[in-house]
């Protein structure tokens, strides 16, 4: 299967090669965006064949120096070596990183702002000046065919400026398109790149967690037999669990994060669990629905305006 592209209806491009399902939208220049779409698509299309060459060192965990050979597979391993003392393959990264490697073809003149959404993980470009709003939809479960056609109602709603230290934006859950050790429903990170917050969206994650015998574990390999994580157990179902301990896993998760948050490699996060929510900044008891304090909820979906 060769790489696609479609211009949507309203301006953005959809770029798709076998995994890799991308959304890029970009304001400004009429002339300087033609530039930069074809620029961006130029690059997408050797991509997947790049990333397949080094594929099998992709796989293995993070460890010693960085052997791998292509640009962006070398910044899937830098994304991923501060978490090198616990189990990560640079496939934590990948996302983040190929978004990260398309938005560089709009840090150009002309161009206000561009954001490549590759799944969820979103690399942003700003302009002196410019902004991005971003919603967030908390928990995929309840995501039903009438939203789908009448339009996402996000739980809440920020804007990252020209002015923070914040390009890339990830998610990570036990309901994502990727494994995850833990039960969070949705862990969102705000840091300096996509790359970086991918991989430490994918820690976080694994983080939120208890060991209780209702939670549904499979070795990674059983639930995909080309998995990266190989016989790790990985979380596949989570029922209603009690109020405390669904704090319990996120106070486990938070730690996490704010020790991230102290070392520099990420801005804020947000960590939601089963109707409960807790950022960097807060704690934020029962939904998080309609939460607004500045700083406090950073959060995130793929809405933007």
């Amino acid at each position: 299967m060769t790489a696609q592209r479609t211009l949507l209806p309203d301006g953005r491009w959809h770029f798709q090669h076998g995994p890799m399902d991308i959304v890029i939208g970009a304001s400004g220049n009429t002339d300087a965006l033609e530039m930069a779409h074809t620029d961006a698509w130029l690059r997408f299309r050797g991509l997947l064949d790049e990333l397949v060459a080094e594929l099998d060192a992709l796989r293995r965990p993070v460890a010693g120096e960085c052997a791998l050979r292509g640009l962006v597979a070398r910044r899937m391993w830098h994304a991923c070596q501060p978490y090198k003392n616990s189990f990560i393959t640079p496939m934590a990264a990948v996302a983040g990183s190929v978004a990260q490697e398309l938005v560089a073809c709009y840090d150009a003149p002309g161009i206000a702002r561009a954001w490549v959404n590759n799944g969820g993980d979103i690399a942003l470009h700003l302009a002196p000046s410019q902004s991005v709003r971003i919603g967030l939809y908390a928990d995929i479960a309840r995501l039903s065919g009438t939203e789908i056609v009448d339009g996402l109602q996000t739980d809440a709603r920020f804007e990252v400026s020209s002015e923070l230290p914040v390009r890339g934006v990830a998610t990570s859950g036990w309901r994502g398109r990727s494994f995850s050790l833990g039960i969070a429903d949705s862990v969102t990170v705000l840091a300096r790149t996509a790359a970086q917050a991918d991989a430490a969206a994918t820690v976080i994650a694994n983080s939120v967690n208890i060991a209780d015998m209702r939670i549904l574990r499979q070795p990674a390999c059983e639930v995909k037999d080309d998995s990266d994580l190989g016989h790790i157990p990985v979380t596949v179902d989570v029922p209603p669990l009690e109020p405390q301990l669904v704090r319990q896993a996120l106070l486990s998760g938070m730690r996490c994060a704010q020790a991230l948050r102290a070392a520099g490699l990420i801005w804020s996060a947000v960590l939601v669990c089963q109707n409960q929510a807790m950022t960097t900044d807060e704690v934020v008891a029962g939904s998080p629905e309609k939460r607004d304090s500045g700083k406090a909820i950073l959060q995130v979906g793929s809405v933007f305006a």
